[in-house]
């Protein structure tokens, strides 16, 4: 038994390493509020996990929401297993529904401490290492043609060959941005045209006949998946779908109703690496290629997800991003460390990292069990 004895949660700022992060609908930010989660058990081993929810406009979350939720289901949590994830899962829906970008960091926490405990990397816990190192993906802020051509050619130069490009806004002006790109992308290079969910019917069914020539994925041309079934039903291009994919039964709906050949995980959505792992699973058995990320994050994200991807196949995989390359504030070092444009999970026992307390300060909040 690994009994919760403690739970202490911090809180910090993310800034973005390339200025302002912009996205459709108006939706920009120089930096974000993250939320560092550590898990102690009576043994004194302990866990990390991390959840950064991306302002509130990207899901409906926010980082004051998974503080104050960690801090309602955080009592339920103390004298429970943490090596027990379905006890831990159970402690927290029992007390709160939903909020599962709250329970994420939670989550992650507990799959770093089980790791540690068993004197494994969580990718062997999780499915086992399949890839000794996989190609990175970076977003391109939505901007002009010409600012987008550059950041594609200055980050191309730094070895990523897939870039997550921002459109969503006026359709004939993200058909420029998109030719733009795409001139500028070299040989081999992936370009996926993300809206975010960004555009109407009307203007998804305009932005595809402006574009479908083009060699690129589309992610999310709408909120909803049933504008987006449509939009798939006028275009050639390969869809990837993300947003609307919240459960197992939306993710059959992506591949039996849209026709999407990938989907878009992120650990926060799901409620950590449990749940990113049972819909990665599904994915692959539906025969979709996955993208692994999560909304935003740092060191503890970047390690989360770097095991999630390497204990993923090369052939089911679309895309990881390193969101400790996006950002310039590191915690735990800054690892783990992409090299030319390609990443990999740590080799040491739980996620790998070791989080410098000194850089955060005192907690925001602590629950512990009584003496």
């Amino acid at each position: 038994m690994s009994q919760i004895v403690a739970i202490d949660v911090y809180g910090y700022e993310l800034t973005y390493a390339h200025g302002e992060y912009v996205m459709s609908s108006g939706r920009a930010a120089t930096s974000q509020e993250s939320t560092l989660v550590r898990i102690s058990c009576e043994d004194g081993e302990q866990g990390w996990g991390e959840v950064c929810t991306l302002a509130g406009t990207y899901w409906p979350a926010f980082a004051g929401g998974a503080r104050a939720a960690i801090s309602e289901f955080a009592p339920a949590l103390l004298g429970v297993d943490a090596t027990n994830l379905g006890a831990v899962h159970a402690a927290m829906d029992g007390l709160l529904m939903g909020h599962a970008y709250a329970k994420s960091a939670i989550d992650i926490a507990c799959w770093d401490l089980l790791g540690k405990k068993a004197a494994l990397p969580v990718a062997d816990l999780i499915g086992g290492r399949v890839q000794a190192d996989f190609p990175l993906y970076e977003a391109v802020p939505l901007s002009s043609p010409e600012a987008m051509a550059d950041f594609v050619a200055r980050r191309s130069a730094a070895g990523i060959t897939c870039f997550q490009v921002k459109v969503g806004n006026d359709p004939a002006d993200d058909a420029e941005r998109l030719r733009a790109v795409a001139k500028i992308a070299g040989p081999g290079t992936s370009l996926i045209a993300d809206a975010n969910g960004g555009w109407t019917l009307q203007q998804a069914v305009r932005a595809v006949r402006l574009i479908d020539e083009l060699p690129i994925y589309l992610e999310q041309p709408c909120q909803r998946i049933e504008d987006c079934r449509i939009v798939r039903g006028l275009t050639s291009l390969p869809m990837v779908m993300d947003e609307s994919v919240l459960t197992p039964r939306d993710l059959v709906a992506a591949k039996a109703d849209v026709g999407a050949g990938s989907v878009n995980l992120k650990l926060g959505r799901l409620g950590g690496l449990s749940g990113a792992r049972l819909m990665r699973d599904l994915a692959v058995s539906l025969g979709m290629s996955v993208s692994l990320e999560d909304a935003w994050g740092g060191d503890v994200t970047t390690a989360a997800v770097s095991h999630l991807a390497a204990s993923t196949a090369a052939a089911d995989m679309l895309s990881v991003s390193f969101f400790n390359d996006w950002t310039n504030e590191h915690v735990a070092g800054y690892r783990p460390r992409s090299r030319e444009g390609r990443g990999s999970a740590p080799a040491e026992a739980g996620l790998g990292v070791e989080v410098d307390t000194d850089r955060l300060g005192e907690p925001l909040f602590s629950v512990r069990a009584a003496n």
